[in-house]
C-alpha cells in the first residue's frame, strides 16, 4: 500500500516544478514593426525613461517652432548658427547618458529642420572641455556657454535643464519632473525663447 501511495504523491509534486519551469521570464522585443509595438507605453517606475524625455523634449520643440524667434529666424536669408550645450542633470537620478540622447536628437530635429545651422556638439563639447581645465570653470557656466558659442561662430545658443520635485502622501509617492529650455544670445545674453514642459509620475496603491 505505501509503494501504491507514493507513485501519485511524486506525479503530484512534479506538478509545480512543470508550472514554475513554464513561468520562466524571457526576451522580447518591442518597438514599431513587432509584435509587441507598445511595449514602451507603460511605465516601470517613476524615474525618468526615455519616453518621459522624449515627450518633454518635444513639448519644448513645438512651442520653439511656434515663438516668435523662430518666425524670425525662419525669415532669414541666411541660415542662423546655433550652438547646443548640455542640458544640466538637477535630479538625483543617474540619466546623463539619456540626455545625451537627447541632445542627440535635438541636433538632428534642427539640422532636418533646413532653418539653422547648426555646430557639431563633438567639436563644442571638445572645446568646452579644454576651456574648463585650463581655466578650472564649470561646464555649466552661462558665461562659458556664451563663451564658446561665440568662438564656434554660433549667434544664438540653446541650454537647458531637468528638475524634480519629490513627494509622499499616504504611503503613496509622485515625483514631478520639469524640463526647461532656453535660447540666449551669445553676444548679448538675452532670452530669445524659454519654456517648461512637465511630466508626473507617481506610484499609487
Amino acid at each position: 500500500m505505501t509503494r501504491l501511495r507514493i507513485a501519485p504523491l511524486i506525479a503530484l509534486l512534479a506538478v509545480p516544478v512543470a508550472l514554475a519551469g513554464g513561468c520562466k521570464p524571457k526576451a522580447v522585443r518591442g518597438g514599431p514593426g513587432t509584435d509587441n509595438p507598445n511595449i514602451d507605453q507603460g511605465a516601470m517606475s517613476t524615474t525618468l525613461d526615455r519616453r518621459d524625455l522624449q515627450e518633454l523634449m518635444q513639448t519644448n520643440l513645438d512651442k520653439l517652432h511656434g515663438s516668435p524667434w523662430w518666425a524670425q529666424i525662419t525669415s532669414s536669408p541666411v541660415p542662423v548658427i546655433v550652438a547646443i550645450w548640455p542640458i544640466k542633470n538637477e535630479t538625483s537620478e543617474h540619466i546623463d547618458d539619456q540626455l545625451n540622447t537627447l541632445l542627440g536628437d535635438l541636433e538632428t530635429e534642427l539640422v532636418n529642420s533646413g532653418v539653422v545651422r547648426v555646430v557639431s556638439r563633438e567639436r563644442q563639447a571638445e572645446m568646452a572641455n579644454e576651456v574648463a581645465v585650463q581655466q578650472n570653470r564649470n561646464i555649466y557656466d552661462p558665461t562659458l556657454a556664451a563663451q564658446i558659442s561665440r568662438q564656434a561662430g554660433a549667434k544664438f545658443y540653446i541650454t537647458g535643464k531637468v528638475g524634480t520635485v519629490d513627494e509622499f502622501f499616504n504611503k503613496e509617492r509622485r515625483v514631478q519632473y520639469t524640463l526647461f529650455m532656453q535660447v540666449l544670445e551669445t553676444e548679448t545674453g538675452f532670452v530669445h525663447f524659454q519654456y517648461k514642459s512637465e511630466r508626473t509620475k507617481a506610484i499609487v496603491r
